[in-house]
This record gives structure tokens, C-alpha cells and sequence, in this order.
């Protein structure tokens, strides 16, 4: 699998498996045949309550921890808790992660970012970044962080890009993870006649076109999927290349359209919104 240095150091997969709205058993499975199929990027979080799942299905592929990067999510409820990042890596069953998000940006996230930056200095994580933080919050961490940030998970396809974004955080050498990489399944956005063009002329799917855009964009991407072939399809990426002529075509389909609208109300319910751990078995 392709990686590419982050801002630290450490080299982090391109290209992974999302876990968002898996059920535990679903979760498991689909980890196991990631891994067996040769991902080695996971990514999962608190509010997804499948975390054990995740460590079991890691354990069931019998791929070495070392090999495999894992990235999880804190939830804002947690951000002051000294011990959120512990209870974290007993769900999954590890002594480490690669990667730590603060998974949105409410509560008091500048203590949840010190507590990510105490865990790096313990050994309990690797690298740190942040979860739909733009804006404000973003220029706060920023402004505030001991530790940069390494990446940066938000909606990012080809109908909202993140040009803007990426001028941003571009100074501090900060990665893009992209979820809705696929536009959430928009057939409008799949279906575009570029990508059908595409499609035949590399004799891929117009969803592994869009994936190899992003890859060539410099995000990382973290499909979804609980369909065995899907997963394998997904990855299989990495032998052909889009010429700058394609990628400009691509461009000009930007409607600087987001799938997901931010709610400030809703965002700032996240602060309560406590979690049930007991729910991930």
C-alpha cells in the first residue's frame, strides 16, 4: 500500500478502511478482509461504538500491529478526561494508535488537543490531528498547539474539493483525510460523464477513478464498505495514473457543494452528547 510522509515523520497508508455506521459485527468483519486484502490504514472512532470490533477483527487477520496504522477518534464529552485515552486503547485492545483525532469541534477542544499532546509524549499515540475542524476552531489549535497537527479529516470529493482549506493548513505541511470521498453515493457525482470517460479508457470503475483523483490531489481516503469485493476494488488504485490534462477536467467540476451542511447548534449538543461504551461489544 502507498503511504506518504506526515508533518512528524511517520509514514501513514493513503489509503484505508472508514468504519463509520458499522455495527460491531460488521465492523469486525470488514476489518479482517481489509487487512487481509492488503490494507493497512483503519479508521475508526468513539462515537462509532464499534472499537472492540475493530481491535478482534485486527487480531482475527493475524497481520503483525506493527504493520498496521490505526487511527481513532476522541468525542468531545471525553476531551477533559485524563483517562478517555486509556479507556480508548483498552477497547481496542492495543498499546498504542497512529493516529488521534479530536473528532469535532466542541466542548473545550484546546484541553482535548493538551490531552492528545500528553498522550504522544507517553508513547500512547503517534501522530495528532483533527476531525471537521475549519474556521475559527482550526485557527485556535493552530495558535495554540504544541504538537501540529498531522492531518485533517473533513468532506473532501470532487464537488467540494477543499482548495480553500488546503491554502490554509498547506505552511504546516497538513494532510487532508477525505470522508465522502465518493460524494456519499451521489450517483450525479459518480456518474459524471468525466469519470465514465475515464472509466473505460483505464478499464476502472468510475468510483476508482474518483478514489485515484483524491489519491493524486495528496488526500487520503477512507472508503467504506462491508462488501468483501468492494473493499478489494476500492484498492486496487495504485496501477494506472491520471494525466494533468485529466486532473484539470476533473477541476472544473467543482460546485463547492458540501453533502453535509454544519449545524453550529447541533455541533455544540456534541458537548453533552455523552456516549455508551457499553454499546461496542
Amino acid at each position: 500500500m502507498r503511504t506518504l510522509k506526515l508533518n512528524n515523520g511517520i509514514s501513514m497508508p493513503v489509503l484505508g478502511l472508514g468504519t463509520f455506521m458499522m455495527k460491531p459485527n460488521e465492523a469486525e468483519e470488514a476489518v479482517y478482509n481489509a487487512l487481509k486484502s492488503g490494507y493497512r490504514l483503519i479508521d475508526t472512532a468513539n462515537a462509532y461504538m464499534n472499537e472492540r470490533a475493530v481491535g478482534r477483527g485486527i487480531k482475527k487477520s493475524g497481520v503483525p500491529r506493527e504493520e498496521i496504522f490505526l487511527e481513532s477518534k476522541l468525542w468531545p464529552t471525553v476531551y477533559t478526561k485524563n483517562t478517555a485515552v486509556d479507556e480508548m486503547l483498552e477497547r481496542l485492545g492495543v498499546d498504542y494508535v497512529d493516529l488521534l483525532l479530536l473528532h469535532q469541534p466542541a466542548g473545550d477542544y484546546l484541553a482535548g488537543y493538551k490531552t492528545m499532546e500528553k498522550a504522544v509524549k507517553e508513547g500512547k499515540v503517534k501522530a495528532i490531528g483533527l476531525s471537521n475542524f475549519e474556521g475559527k476552531p482550526l485557527e485556535e489549535i493552530l495558535n495554540n498547539c504544541e504538537i501540529k497537527p498531522t492531518v485533517i479529516q473533513v468532506e473532501a470529493h470532487p464537488y467540494y474539493p477543499q482548495n480553500e482549506l488546503k491554502e490554509i493548513i498547506k505552511k504546516d505541511d497538513i494532510h487532508i483525510q477525505a470522508w465522502y470521498p465518493l460524494g456519499h453515493g451521489d450517483k450525479s457525482l459518480i456518474e459524471e460523464p468525466i469519470f465514465t470517460e475515464l472509466a473505460k479508457k483505464y478499464g476502472k470503475s468510475n468510483a476508482q477513478i474518483i478514489l485515484r483523483w483524491h489519491i493524486q490531489q495528496g488526500n487520503i481516503v477512507i472508503p467504506g464498505s462491508k462488501n468483501p469485493e468492494h473493499i478489494k476494488d476500492n484498492a486496487n488504485i495504485f496501477d494506472f495514473e491520471l494525466t494533468d490534462d485529466e486532473m484539470n477536467r476533473i477541476a472544473k467540476i467543482n460546485k463547492n457543494t458540501r453533502y453535509y451542511i454544519p449545524n453550529p447548534q447541533l455541533t455544540a449538543s456534541y458537548a453533552t452528547m455523552e456516549l455508551n461504551p457499553e454499546a461496542d461489544v
